[in-house]
């Protein structure tokens, strides 16, 4: 019970989330938890917690006596949070080449080719979710639980803008094939490629998503569109 009360919350902040990259709700609106269990026919709890979850993306602010704000990020910010995120990943990359153990080597490879199925098949929320999985196989596979838990969290925080990226056309095929450089580094345990493919990766990441910011307006929120520009 408590998984399928995740999984609706974890749902329904995905919807919020992408209702704001898209610019229906827009930086400064008041996020309304009856207004929102409506919208999204659920009750207020799920909501409440999925803005719990979103304002720790930065997406959104819970403000005293004011409640849920939707929360102007800057270009700056936003380029900061992706070169953070950018050295983290890569990092755990190369500590991955060098130390993970045979089975996880064997299971990342495994993880990998299945992507590459929904790849074909254009699912692209069950690619969204095998990449997030993907990614924690780096995490782990660092075997440094401080590094790991500083990342995982700051992708977090990154979420809906690198979930929003997948919207791009044809970027399902060319993130495939930014992880297939990383992951056979990873297998070959050659870590300096490894470190070079997964940063280079984290940047076409921030770029898919700039490109899609700079689409027309009421696409995507006016910070990216800034940072577009």
């Amino acid at each position: 019970m408590l998984d399928d009360r995740q999984t609706r919350t974890e749902k329904l902040a995905g919807e919020i989330a992408d209702a704001i990259l898209e610019g229906t709700l827009e930086p400064g609106s008041r996020l309304d938890e009856h207004m929102l269990a409506g919208r999204y026919g659920t009750s207020r709890t799920p909501v409440r917690e999925a803005l719990r979850q979103l304002a720790t993306t930065g997406l959104i602010e819970l403000r005293p006596r004011r409640g849920a704000i939707v929360a102007k990020v800057t270009s700056e910010q936003l380029e900061m949070l992706f070169i953070a995120m950018g050295e983290l990943e890569a990092t755990c990359a190369r500590l991955s080449a060098m130390s993970m153990t045979p089975i996880e080597r064997r299971r990342l490879g495994a993880h990998y080719d299945q992507m590459g199925e929904m790849v074909a098949q254009d699912d692209v929320p069950a690619y969204t979710a095998a990449n997030t999985a993907l990614h924690a196989m780096f995490y782990a596979g660092a075997h440094n639980p401080v590094l790991s838990e500083m990342t995982a969290g700051l992708r977090r925080r990154l979420a809906p803008f690198r979930r929003a990226q997948f919207r791009a056309p044809g970027r399902l095929a060319r993130s495939h094939a930014e992880h297939g450089a990383v992951v056979r580094a990873v297998l070959a345990g050659d870590a300096a490629s490894a470190h070079a493919a997964m940063l280079h990766h984290v940047s076409l990441v921030e770029d898919a998503f700039e490109q899609l910011a700079g689409a027309p307006a009421g696409t995507a929120p006016e910070a990216a569109r800034m940072k577009a520009g």
